[in-house]
């Protein structure tokens, strides 16, 4: 995990003066946010994914909960942002979106750390131990099966007569499409987990390095490398009419 983790991080550093510059000439308040918390949640990724042996260390595993904890909640907040971002579609302006968003995404990951909190601090579970079977499964029960319902909402939105309500842009479906997988995949494993079968926790540990590893370049690439990319003016005015769907833009062009 920590190789493609460093990789991601030194690409954004090595990018970063021309992402910069181009964040802070553009209309779209959300884009800026989206980079900023990119950067804070991909730099906790790293982090995370350096200390892997404080997991079973002795003395080190409350750290190792903190860290897991602020860590998976950072990328939760994106997750949730962008899942509000689609459901949003073309009916709300950028401020709006913003504004909307983050109201949603802190509400429900304020949710998530307050319980994940308890079952940590208040329970003493090893929330984040992956390797042991124990009561912690049943709240990662709950957790993927929530994400896996409402991935699987939007997955089958687009194959209805529903889509018009979403952005059409093919690289949000394709996003929408592989989490949903990644979490029916995880859903799957964490049921097993809880009946105690080995498969199970083999099984989620291979979702979490494929998430730890994958899910921010994922993100940075559906939602963000384009806009980045593209010096051509008309270019940009191509990528905003397929973006103003989603509510990305503050305002329309003149």
């Amino acid at each position: 995990m920590i190789v493609p983790s460093a990789l991601f991080v030194l690409y954004l550093a090595s990018q970063a003066k021309r992402s910069f510059s181009k964040v802070s000439n553009s209309r779209s308040h959300v884009v800026a946010a989206l980079y900023a918390i990119l950067w804070l949640v991909s730099i906790f990724n790293l982090a995370w994914c350096s200390l892997q042996v404080w997991e079973c260390a002795p003395g080190k595993q409350f750290m190792w909960s903190v860290i897991s904890l602020f860590t998976t909640s950072g990328m939760l907040f994106l997750e949730v942002s962008l899942i509000a971002f689609l459901l949003q579609g073309n009916h709300a302006s950028g401020r709006e979106a913003l504004t909307q968003t983050f109201l949603i995404s802190t509400l429900v990951v304020g949710l998530d750390i307050c319980l994940k909190g308890i079952y940590i601090f208040g329970f003493g579970i090893l929330l984040f131990d992956f390797n042991t079977k124990g009561s912690q499964w049943a709240l990662w029960v709950i957790h993927t099966l929530l994400l896996t319902g409402v991935y699987g909402l939007i997955f089958f939105m687009y194959r209805s007569r529903w889509r018009e309500r979403l952005p059409g842009k093919p690289a949000f479906q394709n996003y929408i499409s592989i989490m949903f997988c990644v979490n029916a995949t995880a859903l799957l494993a964490c049921a097993l987990a809880a009946h105690g079968t080995g498969l199970g926790l083999w099984l989620y540990n291979i979702t979490v390095i494929c998430y730890h590893a994958m899910y921010l370049p994922l993100l940075y690439v559906t939602f963000l490398a384009d806009f980045f990319q593209e010096d051509d003016l008309h270019l940009e005015n191509v990528y905003y009419s397929e973006m103003k769907d989603a509510g990305f833009f503050d305002v329309d062009w003149d």
